[in-house]
C-alpha cells in the first residue's frame, strides 16, 4: 500500500472511531434560533426542501461532503455513499483524489461513487497544494473524467498539510492555479476548507478569480488538526492547534453577503451534525449544507438503511422547522427571520 493510500485509511479509522470533533470550540450553530411563526399561512404537505445543484434537481439541501478514496475499502464505502444519495437524489463528493496521480491501483475507489450514484450530483477532490503545480489542468480534467464529475472540489487545508507527518505546506500559487481551472476547466469549480473556516478575505479573493460555489467548511466539527496530531508521534508538542479555525456560523455570516452580491452559492459545512443545524445554517445564508463524519459513523454503525433512515428523519425535521418559520421553500428559509443568544419581543 503506497504512503497516500495508508493515509487515507488512517483517516477514515480515526474519523470512525475516535473522537476527533473539535475540543473546546463549537460551530456557533447553537447560538441562532429560528423565530416561531404561529400564522404561517402553509399547508404543511406544501413545504418543499428540493433545490438544485451542478445543474441537477436534489431532493433536500444537503450533500455528503468529500470523504475518502484512493485505498481498497474505500470504493465500498463510496459506492453505498453514493446509493443512498442515488436514493435521496442528494449531491456528493469523492475524497481526495490524489493517489490517483500517483498511481492507478485504486481507481476503482473513486469510480464506484458514480457507479453507486448514476443520476447524482457528483464531484471530484483535489487539494490546493496540487492545484499549484504545473499540468494541473490536465491532471484535474482526468481525475474529473474518471468518475464523470459535474462539478470540481479544491480543498484549502493549510492547517492539515502542516500538522500532517509527510504534509505539503507549500500553498505558493494556489489561487493562480484556481483560476486556471475556473477559466478552462469547463466545470463548476467548488472551493472548500475542510474545517478550519474561510475567512472574508479569502472567499472574496476567491470571488474574484471566477469562483462561484464557495464552501466555508468551518471549525467545530472534526478537527482535521486533530487528526493528523493522533498519526504524530509528538503531535502533544503542536495541541494549540487542535481547535484552530473560523466557527462554522461566522464563515458563514461573512460569506453570505460576498456570495449574495456574486449570485454565488453558499456551502455551510464543519459540524452539520443534525437538521437543526441544516435549517438554522441555511437561515443564515448557506443555500446548501454539507456533512462528513456523521454519514461515514452511522454508515459504518447502521448500515445503508440506517443511513437512509437518518437522511429521511433529517429531511422531515428540516421541513418541520420551514412550517415553523413560515418558509414554503428553501429561499424562504434563507430569509427567515432568526434571533440569537436569546429571543426579543
Amino acid at each position: 500500500m503506497s504512503q497516500t493510500s495508508s493515509r487515507k485509511r488512517d483517516h477514515v479509522e480515526l474519523c470512525a472511531r475516535e473522537d476527533v470533533a473539535f475540543q473546546g470550540k463549537t460551530t456557533g450553530l447553537e447560538r441562532y434560533q429560528l423565530t416561531h411563526n404561529a400564522l404561517p399561512e402553509l399547508d404543511f404537505h406544501e413545504v418543499d426542501t428540493a433545490v438544485e445543484f451542478l445543474g441537477k434537481p436534489c431532493g433536500m439541501p444537503l450533500l455528503v461532503s468529500s470523504m475518502t478514496g484512493g485505498y481498497s475499502d474505500a470504493a465500498t464505502i463510496n459506492q453505498q455513499l453514493a446509493e443512498v444519495c442515488q436514493t435521496l437524489q442528494i449531491p456528493m463528493g469523492v475524497g481526495s483524489q490524489r493517489q490517483a496521480i500517483e498511481d492507478d491501483s485504486e481507481l476503482e475507489s473513486f469510480r464506484a461513487a458514480r457507479r453507486g450514484g448514476p443520476t447524482i450530483p457528483l464531484f471530484g477532490n483535489l487539494g490546493g497544494a496540487e492545484v499549484a503545480k504545473s499540468g494541473s489542468l490536465e491532471t484535474v480534467q482526468r481525475l474529473a473524467e474518471l468518475i464523470d464529475a459535474d462539478g470540481f472540489a479544491i480543498h484549502l487545508n493549510p492547517l492539515q498539510e502542516l500538522m500532517q507527518p509527510e504534509g505539503n505546506p507549500n500553498y505558493r500559487g494556489v489561487l493562480s492555479g484556481i483560476e486556471t481551472l475556473v477559466r478552462q476547466l469547463g466545470l463548476p469549480i467548488i472551493v472548500k476548507e475542510v474545517g478550519a473556516g474561510l475567512s472574508a478575505d479569502t472567499v472574496r479573493r476567491l470571488l474574484e478569480v471566477g469562483v462561484r460555489i464557495i464552501d466555508v467548511a468551518g471549525a467545530g466539527g472534526t478537527s482535521w488538526a486533530g487528526v493528523e496530531l493522533m498519526r504524530r508521534s509528538d503531535g502533544g508538542d503542536y495541541a494549540d492547534f487542535w481547535d484552530w479555525g473560523i466557527p462554522t456560523a461566522d464563515a458563514v455570516n461573512a460569506a453570505r453577503p460576498l456570495c449574495d452580491s456574486a449570485h454565488a452559492t453558499l456551502i455551510a459545512s464543519g459540524g452539520i451534525a443534525s437538521p437543526r443545524d441544516v435549517g438554522t445554517a441555511i437561515a443564515l445564508g448557506a443555500h446548501l449544507c454539507g456533512s462528513a463524519r456523521p454519514m461515514l459513523k452511522t454508515l459504518r454503525e447502521s448500515g445503508q438503511q440506517g443511513l437512509e433512515t437518518m437522511l429521511q428523519k433529517w429531511q422531515h425535521h428540516l421541513r418541520c422547522m420551514m412550517f415553523l418559520s413560515g418558509s414554503k421553500t428553501i429561499a424562504d428559509l434563507r430569509n427567515a427571520p432568526m434571533v440569537r443568544d436569546g429571543w426579543s419581543a
